[in-house]
């Protein structure tokens, strides 16, 4: 009897889980479609294909449900096999990051979470706080990290190391992601982003190796 009980309390779990990812890829096509100022609790249980009611056991409200959606972009962020592994050579690390860093901003509908909260950040701006250090700022303090690892040794010379990891992400971004997050450009081509991505780090070897 106590093996059954788990059993079932194990299938309600399931269950609760595969609905709750569905409120939530409802809900992230109307943010995406609509923005958050567009998106209303109807439209997200029509486009989740549940009742107003089930969607509000779930999430009390609109604000809810969109911090669960930009969780679990920080979740999707932080599966990404950033290897910052501190053995490694810096033009390797840095080119296979940059490469892993740029695809996952420019996959399909990598901007729309972006696109919301910058739209919402000055409204809401611990929404903003959360994506920014969920998301970006861990992935800045690794490269870091990796990056001061390198200069203790000697393989490079770098006064200030958050600064330096911001500017080479940055410089992984150039002419790709502003074009791909404001819909004016689509993804671009792996060509292309290889092309950026190994100029990027041509660039910062060439002002950060001892010279």
């Amino acid at each position: 009897m106590v093996v059954a009980g788990r059993e079932h309390l194990h299938v309600l779990q399931e269950e609760d889980s595969s609905k709750r990812r569905q409120i939530l890829d409802g809900a992230r096509k109307v943010f995406m479609d609509l923005g958050f100022d567009g998106a209303s609790m109807g439209e997200i249980a029509r486009a989740a294909a549940v009742s107003k009611g089930t969607l509000y056991v779930y999430f009390a409200d609109k604000c809810a449900l969109f911090e669960a959606i930009l969780e679990q972009e920080a979740l999707d962020y932080g599966q990404v096999a950033f290897n910052f592994d501190h053995a490694r050579d810096a033009e390797t690390t840095l080119t296979d990051f940059g490469r892993a860093y740029i695809h996952l901003l420019c996959r399909p509908g990598g901007g729309s979470a972006i696109r919301t909260v910058m739209a919402i950040a000055e409204r809401m701006p611990d929404v903003g706080r959360r994506y920014y250090g969920r998301v970006l700022d861990k992935t800045i303090n690794r490269l870091s990290d990796y990056l001061k690892a390198h200069v203790a040794s000697g393989d490079l010379t770098i006064d200030d190391c958050d600064l330096a990891a911001s500017q080479f992400m940055e410089l992984c971004k150039a002419s790709l992601f502003l074009p791909f997050v404001f819909q004016a450009a689509p993804a671009p081509s792996e060509e292309r982003m290889t092309e950026v991505v190994d100029s990027a780090t041509r660039m910062f070897l060439a002002a950060y190796r001892p010279k």
